[in-house]
């Protein structure tokens, strides 16, 4: 028994650090959105097709890639992923250069693709490293170094893809034939240069996983195992918690660079001492030397870093309280963060809707678990089916993009605030019939 404990310890603490790499990547995509929308002159709809495209692949291969699971492991699956992973960041290199929009979609597409099959291996397969009680504080504390990488990623955005002024179609059209060679160069190895190291760094860890040893958890397949899921309400409307909850967070993760500066909250970071102060340091550079979009996007870390915080309090908190109960009482507080920002101006606006990450830290992992519970091997084929309500990501923001070009960000708002009613019923519901 203890060294079964140990070799699900270790276990845990390698597939650990993938939470960390998916989570720093995911982000990191947000931070490319305001620096394309510019470069392409995008609407805001158009502008959220970028996610489309990334969480579109999560509803195209999750299923498969639970499939393929069943039959090749956890260990092989991971690999898989990671290899798929490095292909859509190579991919980043050609789109950058060739200035396509379409190929920068592509890229994004293989790059959630590898994700995806990792997501479908990874969290089961920590939920399923011990007892199904301690399901949902583990996945919890899993999801804490996600949110790490998340966490991370913003200010890794401001500093290497956000920093310098974009130039529009038409001052680049103005340049003279040496000056817009020269800026394209610049803007292609702006974006090149972070995921060629992140390549390099995915397939020294695929490395790892090939040759590492891991714990066999899933024993056998059973036959009809999606058929037999479609009768499991729990698990259906756990998927249906995971698709709006992703959805509300990419949301508001993906816009809150141009909220805030729909709010004009660079001059007013800029006029307050504290404030400007606060900017630089996390930037590691005079806001002066730096674009407006650079100013306000260092803050995007503290929506990422409350959902770090917040998955290391929910760990703890999911071992002593009924995790439906910890989700319902998260989902309220985001939903009063939500209704604060929408009903307030400047610095108030901004923190609390800031805020709102320190909320939707346990929901993933708590609706996942809660979801699989009592499963057992039916567990692939039930990650296939949550991982693909991810889709979420793809949805949610490009209508939340098309009620902001009509309505403005604020109404737009009402969007997720629906998603995080439905996730606090769901919540309440779990909590009368476990």
């Amino acid at each position: 028994m203890k060294q079964q404990n140990q070799s699900y310890g270790n276990a845990f603490l390698l597939v650990t650090s993938l939470f960390f790499l998916w989570g720093f990547i995911t982000v990191l995509v947000d931070s490319l959105i305001p620096r394309i929308r510019e470069l392409f002159t995008l609407t805001y709809f158009q502008a959220g097709l970028v996610q489309f495209a990334f969480f579109g692949a999560y509803f195209v291969l999750s299923i498969p890639a639970g499939f393929i699971l069943s039959k090749i492991g956890y260990r092989k699956g991971i690999v898989l992923g990671l290899a798929t992973m490095a292909i859509g960041c190579f991919l980043f290199y050609p789109a950058a250069s060739y200035r396509e929009f379409t190929i920068f979609l592509m890229a994004y597409f293989t790059l959630a693709g590898g994700m995806t099959i990792l997501q479908v291996a990874a969290n089961p397969y920590v939920a399923a490293l011990g007892s199904e009680v301690g399901a949902s504080s583990r996945l919890n504390l899993s999801q804490a170094f996600n949110s790490l990488g998340t966490a991370i990623a913003p200010i890794i955005g401001a500093m290497f893809i956000l920093s310098e002024k974009v130039k529009t179609s038409d001052e680049i059209d103005a340049l003279s034939n040496t000056a817009k060679e020269a800026y394209l160069i610049s803007e292609a190895s702006a974006v090149q240069t972070p995921f060629l190291g992140i390549a390099g760094f995915i397939i020294l860890l695929a490395l790892v996983f090939l040759f590492v040893k891991l714990p066999t958890i899933l024993q056998k397949v059973p036959k009809g195992g999606y058929r037999k899921l479609l009768n499991k309400s729990s698990l259906v409307m756990g998927a249906i918690g995971i698709f709006l909850y992703v959805g509300a967070e990419v949301a508001i993760g993906s816009y809150l660079v141009n909220y805030f500066i729909d709010l004009e909250l660079s001059q007013a970071i800029q006029n307050s001492e504290t404030m400007r102060s606060l900017s630089e340091t996390l930037l590691g550079n005079s806001i002066v030397e730096v674009s407006n979009l650079a100013i306000v996007g260092a803050f995007v870390t503290f929506y990422w870093s409350g959902a770090m915080i917040g998955r290391f309090i929910g760990a703890y908190l999911t071992k002593i309280i009924k995790p439906a109960k910890v989700l319902s009482a998260f989902a309220i507080g985001a939903l009063v963060m939500i209704f604060i920002s929408m009903s307030t101006t400047g610095f108030v606006a901004m923190w609390s809707i800031l805020a709102v990450g320190l909320f939707n830290s346990i929901m993933f992992p708590t609706i996942f678990t809660m979801a699989i519970d009592g499963l057992d091997d039916l567990k692939p084929q039930a990650s296939g089916v949550l991982c693909t309500m991810i889709v979420g990501g793809a949805i949610i923001p490009p209508l939340y993009g098309k009620l902001a070009d009509h309505f403005g960000f604020k109404l737009a708002l009402i969007l997720v605030v629906l998603c995080y009613g439905y996730i606090f019923l769901y919540g309440r519901i779990k909590l009368r019939n476990p």
